[in-house]
């Protein structure tokens, strides 16, 4: 087989992404992946820990990318875009479009650039909850270690206090994108997940208060690389969290927003709860559900072990409102105990939202023979197609269901080559 067809091409760099190219590479074939952001890691180097184990996600992230950088046969591309993908299984041509960086490998990653950057944005990695310069390394354990800029936001040459203060000629504002084409025998789409804009669910109060977060913005709060450095304070005044309500299916399983269960937001309210009693010892937590929705014997388990927390209330019905207390900026939330009959209404420190999962693969642009459905994922088609969906792109999925489908997916994809030499 020539080196081409010998290829794997894998869209995304996220634990999926990672892992098919991983499994790929060190069973003899090459692989090449094709990541949008400027990093590889995707949501799990986000994450603060693992359920129901309760371990960080450090560990496994840096032995990934150990198996990447010290295997010949995997190349990836930070900043890049699928532009075109044509052919069939056995012969696919992908053209691949380069962005900028602004910064080259003469990077040392000393800081310099970041002191003299005067632009300073909203923090994505962070979910905006703090700022960040126009160049950056969103957190100690960035791979690749090379700083960054914003196109959006940084102001080139208009500036240029960056390329000044650097000392060792690693910044060029004036990179242009690029596009190069890529043979591949088969692909394996691993785009990830967006959380769902909460800002669209009128009744539970997102954007009208800095104490109304959503679960991704917790994950952060809770993280030793966040923004208050692991410690879980209240954003609107940095007060101590010792109550906390968490609002499950915050537009998941509703028609009018997402209209099915992103199958991790009971285990990931559940895990951060623990978060908060763990931290402050006299805290309590409120958790309001639908269903508890926890499959598995070890994540059944966890579910108990939680339970057995005097201070956790589970509370099984639908939040109704979530508002403010303008004297305390306390958040106030108004819901239905089916069990207990009636009405139920608790005020606390903070409010966390479970918002769901948001397929991004149809931000891709793909060819006919990819059907996506009308929640956004792929459906899963013939396998002499060649093109293979896995993790959160084809149903939402936690990391370790998305590990076992890019195991798969990096055995179908070698399949497919074999059979089409």
């Amino acid at each position: 087989m020539s080196d081409n067809t010998n290829t794997i091409l894998v869209v995304g760099g996220g634990i999926s992404g990672l892992t098919t190219a991983a499994e790929a590479a060190e069973a003899g074939y090459n692989v090449v992946i094709v990541e949008k952001t400027p990093y590889l890691g995707g949501r799990v180097s986000r994450m603060n820990k693992y359920f129901p184990k309760l371990c960080p996600p450090s560990c496994g992230l840096e032995i990934n990318y150990r198996r990447l950088k010290f295997n010949p046969r995997i190349t990836y591309y930070t900043l890049a875009e699928i532009e075109r993908i044509e052919g069939s299984a056995g012969n696919f041509n992908i053209s691949v479009q380069l962005n900028p960086r602004y910064v080259n490998e003469k990077c040392v990653a000393c800081n310099e650039c970041v002191a003299a950057c005067p632009v300073e944005v909203p923090n994505d990695v962070n979910a905006g909850l703090d700022k960040r310069k126009a160049i950056y390394i969103p957190f100690e354990q960035s791979f690749p270690f090379q700083y960054a800029i914003d196109d959006a936001s940084c102001k080139k040459s208009d500036c240029g206090k960056c390329a000044s203060a650097c000392r060792y000629d690693a910044i060029d504002l004036n990179m242009k994108p690029k596009v190069i084409e890529v043979n591949a025998g088969s692909i394996v789409l691993a785009t990830g997940w967006d959380p769902y804009d909460a800002k669209k669910i009128d009744n539970l109060g997102f954007g009208t208060s800095p104490n109304i977060i959503t679960n991704v913005m917790m994950e952060r709060l809770a993280s030793n690389t966040g923004p208050t450095k692991g410690k879980i304070l209240r954003p609107s005044d940095n007060k101590e969290v010792k109550s906390v309500a968490f609002v499950q299916c915050a537009g998941s399983r509703d028609e009018n927003h997402l209209a099915f269960c992103s199958a991790v937001c009971c285990l990931a309210s559940l895990k951060q709860a623990t978060y908060v009693r763990e931290q402050y010892p006299d805290s309590k937590a409120y958790m309001f559900y639908i269903d508890i929705r926890t499959p598995g014997t070890s994540y059944e388990r966890f579910l108990n072990k939680v339970k057995e927390d005097a201070n956790v209330s589970l509370i099984k019905g639908k939040v109704a409102k979530v508002e403010t207390d303008p004297a305390t900026g306390d958040i106030i939330v108004t819901a239905e105990d089916i069990l207990a009959g009636g009405k139920v209404k608790v005020q606390v420190d903070l409010c966390v939202l479970a918002t769901g999962m948001v397929p991004t693969v149809g931000k891709v642009k793909l060819p006919d023979s990819v059907k996506v459905n009308e929640n956004g994922f792929v459906v899963p088609g013939k396998d002499e197609h060649g093109i293979y969906a896995v993790g959160c792109s084809v149903n939402p999925a936690d990391v370790a269901k998305s590990v076992q489908d890019s195991t798969a997916a990096a055995l179908k994809s070698i399949q497919t080559i074999r059979r089409n030499s």
